[in-house]
């Protein structure tokens, strides 16, 4: 009985055992498990995000610059050794802690490791060595998304349909490759599509340079007069787009674009009163100025409280004298000043894309500006006018435009990058006339004279006449030392005879600059220049002047 037992369980453990063997044959032969079981041993690993480009107004790229590499790290001592001195300082530390790992990865090296036998793969690098215009731009994160301006704003069109490269590796349970296979770079090809900006990449270098020579703080902005197109566009502190994070930590305003931001912007207002008393065909009025205005007690000063005597429009200008566009402000009214500044573009924001545009500033309505006291501050550009660089460079290009006023407009198209073709057209400004040609062009005559004999002696270039008006604006901040923090202009056209560009160059946040607006102003207009000298021969050759140290006073008070 006991060995008929026996051999029956035998029976049993025969036939389990021989269902067993015939189900590992059958998984054994169907293909989709065999799959299943090689793709656990592959490991992926992203190398490339690949996003349209952006580009200046010429086709020059602005980004995809050169080449990085990165090299395979192998698991083991002998590849972290290999690899080591050809680390960036910053990765040196991920090699490190990675050595002993049990999955191969990727690292940046200072070069093509593949004659040394090492597997390298060339990246292109997002951004110039000297990023161009950083701000305008933005950057964008370690997956390749856009984070900051036209990066961020411009994400749908340059990220979304994006080339994607990764290698694959075959790797044994150690991380090791498994013998006799090669590492593959797979590429998931995607739309190649970029953004054309109206930038000149030249111009902005050139306007870069004057603006790192010259200040800490500020911006530098250049408009072709006739379309309005943002030529150039410089905001500073500066920072790298490859560590942003550094500009984080330093908390030094250097991720503001201040081309966007708000400001008080003192006298380079006054420009839009006297457009307004022109379009009243008020160029008849003027004022006897005694350095001070008593309104309702409160008493308004000239710079150094000085008595500028009879002032008319033109020479109002070349002092910038406070009363006088305070008395001017008062007899146009609320309803009139307000409705001037609107005209000119002040208090609407300006539209790039995305959720991208400038800051509106802050226009006192009509029924604000009944308050006396606000009008008097708002008519020499104080009170509670605030307004963006992109703002005052729209409203003195259409001085510059014989009136007509545009949106200062950076973009001009997204284009097919491998055939060059416009795919959808961004430049649409919106226009307007604003003051008639004839006013418009005595406006000029006005400006061309506050540099030749007013305040604004120090923005005279060498070649060619300039136009425009200093502009100083007390902020109600001070430093540790107790003085006060003010923002300084200077905004114009040039050449002033035949206006080409607009400029405009603000410093914030200094007792006192360094170097003058009005002097930075002058060497971007000679930047412009000798970068295109054939097209200014007729300009006449002026002399440099002297230092106007005494009359470069303006503090809009």
């Amino acid at each position: 009985m006991t060995t008929r037992r026996i051999i029956a369980l035998f029976g049993v453990f025969l036939a389990a055992f021989s269902v067993v063997m015939g189900r590992l044959f059958l998984l054994a032969q169907n293909r989709d498990y065999a799959d299943t079981a090689q793709a656990q041993t592959v490991t992926t690993l992203p190398l490339e995000y690949s996003r349209g480009d952006l580009y200046d107004c010429k086709g020059r790229n602005l980004t995809a610059y050169g080449v990085e590499y990165y090299a395979l790290s192998i698991p083991g001592e002998s590849s972290y050794a290999q690899l080591f001195d050809h680390v960036p300082y910053a990765q040196q530390s991920l090699l490190y802690s990675r050595r002993n790992s049990h999955e191969p990865f990727l690292v940046q090296v200072d070069q093509d490791l593949t004659a040394q036998g090492v597997y390298t793969y060339a990246v292109p690098s997002r951004y110039f060595p000297v990023a161009v215009a950083p701000h305008l731009l933005g950057y964008v994160n370690g997956e390749g998304e856009g984070v900051s301006g036209l990066e961020l704003a411009f994400e749908e069109v340059l990220g979304s349909q994006r080339t994607i490269e990764s290698v694959q590796c075959v790797t044994t349970a150690q991380g090791g490759l498994v013998g006799g296979s090669e590492p593959q770079l797979v590429t998931q090809k995607g739309q190649s599509t970029g953004v054309m900006l109206t930038l000149d990449e030249t111009i902005q270098r050139a306007c870069e340079g004057v603006a790192q020579k010259n200040m800490t703080r500020g911006c530098v902005l250049v408009l072709e007069v006739d379309s309005a197109r943002v030529r150039a566009s410089v905001s500073l502190p500066e920072f790298d787009p490859r560590e942003v994070e550094k500009s984080i930590q330093a908390q030094d305003t250097s991720l503001l674009n201040r081309v966007l931001c708000q400001y008080n912007v003192g006298s380079v207002f006054k420009p839009v009163l006297a457009a307004a008393a022109l379009e009243k065909t008020w160029d008849w009025y003027t004022f006897d100025c005694e350095g001070s205005v008593d309104l309702n007690g409160h008493v308004y000063r000239c710079a150094l409280s000085r008595a500028h005597g009879q002032m008319n429009l033109t020479s109002a200008l070349e002092k910038s004298c406070n009363c006088f566009f305070i008395e001017l402000g008062l007899k146009l009214g609320g309803d009139a000043v307000s409705k001037a500044a609107e005209d000119f573009g002040f208090g609407d924001a300006v539209y790039l894309a995305g959720g991208l545009q400038s800051a509106a500033g802050n226009l006192p309505d009509a029924q604000r500006l009944q308050d006396l006291g606000q009008l008097a501050s708002v008519s020499f550009g104080q009170g509670e006018l605030l307004a963006t660089p992109v703002q005052v460079a729209g409203a003195f290009n259409a001085i510059a435009a014989d009136g007509v006023w545009r949106t200062p407009s950076f973009l001009e198209a997204v284009i097919n990058e491998e055939s060059g073709e416009v795919v959808e057209a961004l430049y649409a400004p919106e226009s307007r006339r604003v003051m008639s040609e004839e006013n418009a062009s005595l406006l000029q005559t006005m400006l061309a004279s506050v540099v030749e004999r007013g305040l604004g002696k120090d923005a005279q270039p060498l070649h060619g006449s300039a136009a425009g008006k200093t502009g100083t604006a007390q902020t109600g901040t001070f430093n540790e030392a107790g003085e006060e923090l003010m923002n300084y202009w200077f905004a114009g056209f040039w050449p002033a005879e035949n206006p080409r560009y607009t400029i405009v160059v603000m410093q914030d946040g200094t007792p006192e600059p360094a170097v003058s607006c009005g002097d930075i102003f002058a060497q971007v207009c000679e930047a412009l220049y000798w970068l295109e000298p054939g097209s200014y021969a007729d300009l006449k050759t002026a002399e440099q002047p002297a230092s106007q140290a005494e009359n470069s006073v303006d503090n809009g008070l």
